[in-house]
């Protein structure tokens, strides 16, 4: 018998002692054919305590009302099995508490594998949202748990599922680009997230930008009216016992985290995220300002950007005001970004714009303002610096300034925005801020199937397992709704090849070094080498890369066992 460590144990015989079980239990748990005299194969409840210590090494099993079980030997054996059946038991059914009434787990096959239709999911964001929607739709019935408004976050500012609280880019649409081949496997598998940005859609160039209220609404609407989902306003400070997807996100509950900290052992991994300013268009000084996209080589480029040039006096001016402007106090925390360490508690790709200013006068220039692409029509000539907006809302009306996120006090964000040419009289509609982000050491504690190690029937997604980017979260999600249906018709849990960008970001998460493991967005990086290595440029082996995720995502599916 193999445990959910992996070890390996004798399988648990029926003994004679058991018979007395046998025909006390015989109207609930027979199973067909076998005689009434003869003891059947139990499966009951447990708890979870003694689960851990199954997995520990002592191989014995205990229904919740403290009878003796024994062990089915085959699947077949156990399949009869239902938790209906458990809680007629005239022994069990007054012992069992309510904690523990959905929590039945039979034993087949040597896995622990679970029996039932019900789903928890924690947490109504991106990835919360997908796997809820992906696990309904294969026919659970499912509960899906956010805490706001009841609880809210520091971050978020409305209590609307799938809300997108940074930037309203969900990155590239173009195929070749890490970003837009995680669209397209999306695309094949079916997501409903994906689905309702393509709705929301404003005009981005090459990008997938929504409108950010329209978006949520249109998923908030999804789930809601969905017959198997059922929308719970409750914070869950606990785990919730059988089957489970947790995806409560970087911004985590203390009491939710820390039930995770004692399910785990492992002290939870947190930074502090940045979020951009938003300006309203009106207060654009477009006479300063002029509109155009970095790249003009795709036909889908257009003039989606608003951009703000500096020159060389006007950027240093910048530099300095911002280096010396009064920031929200960060504690210890900001000690290890000062050292200029790349493992700190900020994510590299979410950087806060006067953190990067610290890394040199010219950083920034070199960061996001390079003026790479663009020229002023003013001028004719590349500026030394360019701020570039990008449109925010379907109406237009607002603009995100783009890699920008700061934790700069509000007043000195207005002070010091304000001198970029052409925001002088920017208003502002949401200014920047810091949010912590919690997120598990995934490369010890999950499997490629985003299962947790020593419980079957718990998963995690999204940004709390150690992904980044809108779109990795909600492809986490959706691979944990997947399994989490396939695990409840006892079918194995789909693990992605790895030349999918989805596997790959599953595969990195669960085996990256634990030393160096900071929570990654989707790149090609993370791909295995082409065979054979495809000569060329940049752009050639990114489609050849593209070409071999989609055949082979194709394949998998096709050949998946059902």
């Amino acid at each position: 018998m193999v445990m959910p460590s992996g070890k390996e144990y004798p399988q648990i015989r029926p003994t004679p002692s058991l018979a007395w079980l046998g025909r006390r239990c015989a109207d609930a748990l027979r199973f067909p054919g076998r005689p009434r005299s003869h003891p059947p194969p139990v499966v009951a409840f447990s708890h979870p305590s003694r689960l851990r210590a199954l997995a520990a090494g002592r191989p014995t099993l205990a229904c919740m009302a403290g009878l003796p079980v024994s062990e089915p030997t085959s699947a077949a054996q156990a399949a009869p099995v239902t938790r209906q059946a458990c809680l007629r038991c005239p022994v069990a059914s007054s012992r069992i508490t309510s904690r523990f009434r959905e929590k039945l787990y039979s034993r087949a096959n040597g896995r622990i594998i679970v029996n039932m239709t019900s789903l928890a999911v924690v947490g109504g964001g991106l990835a919360g949202c997908e796997a809820a929607w992906q696990a309904a739709e294969r026919g659970l019935d499912v509960a899906l748990y956010e805490m706001r408004p009841l609880k809210a976050t520091g971050a978020h500012v409305t209590a609307d599922l799938a809300e997108l609280i940074c930037s309203n880019s969900l990155g590239s649409v173009l195929p070749y680009r890490a970003s837009g081949l995680l669209k397209s496997e999306l695309a094949f598998l079916g997501s409903l997230l994906l689905e309702c940005a393509q709705t929301a859609a404003v005009p981005a160039g090459t990008a997938l930008a929504v409108d950010r209220c329209r978006f949520s609404e249109l998923v908030g609407a999804r789930i809601e009216n969905h017959p198997r989902i059922r929308l719970v306003r409750q914070e869950k400070t606990e785990i919730p016992n059988g089957l489970c997807i947790v995806a409560s996100g970087p911004l985590t509950s203390d009491a939710l985290a820390q039930d995770i900290g004692r399910l785990t052992g492992e002290d939870n991994l947190a930074f502090f995220d940045a979020i951009a300013p938003i300006v309203t268009s009106e207060s654009i000084d477009l006479d300063l300002a002029f509109r155009g996209a970095r790249r003009r080589a795709d036909q889908l480029a257009s003039d989606d950007y608003i951009n703000c040039a500096l020159d060389k006096t006007q950027y240093h001016e910048f530099v300095d005001a911002l280096l010396q402007a009064e920031r929200i106090p960060l504690r210890s925390i900001e000690a290890p970004i000062e050292g200029g360490v790349r493992a700190g508690p900020f994510f590299e790709g979410c950087l806060p714009v006067e953190i990067l200013a610290e890394r040199g006068r010219d950083a920034l220039a070199f960061g996001p303002l390079r003026p790479v692409g663009l020229r002023d029509p003013r001028t004719g000539r590349r500026p030394f610096a360019v701020v570039q907006l990008r449109q925010d809302n379907l109406a237009g009306t607002l603009y995100n300034m783009v890699g920008f996120q700061t934790n700069l006090k509000y007043s000195e964000q207005k002070r010091v925005f304000q001198l970029i040419p052409g925001l002088q009289q920017a208003e502002f509609a949401r200014y920047g801020q810091m949010h912590r982000n919690t997120y598990i050491a995934a490369p010890r504690l999950l499997r490629p199937s985003l299962q947790y190690r020593d419980r079957d029937d718990l998963l995690f997604a999204g940004q709390i397992m150690g992904v980044e980017g809108y779109m990795g979260n909600i492809a986490t999600g959706l691979l944990a709704g997947i399994n989490a249906a396939r695990m409840a018709a006892s079918q194995a849990p789909w693990v992605l090849p790895s030349t999918t960008m989805t596997g790959a970001l599953c595969h990195y998460a669960t085996h990256a070094d634990l030393r160096n493991f900071q929570p990654m967005k989707a790149n090609f990086g993370i791909l295995p080498s082409l065979e054979p290595e495809i000569r060329g440029g940049k752009v050639e082996r990114a489609k050849a890369y593209a070409e071999r995720a989609l055949s082979d995502l194709e394949r998998f599916v096709a050949l998946a066992p059902a």
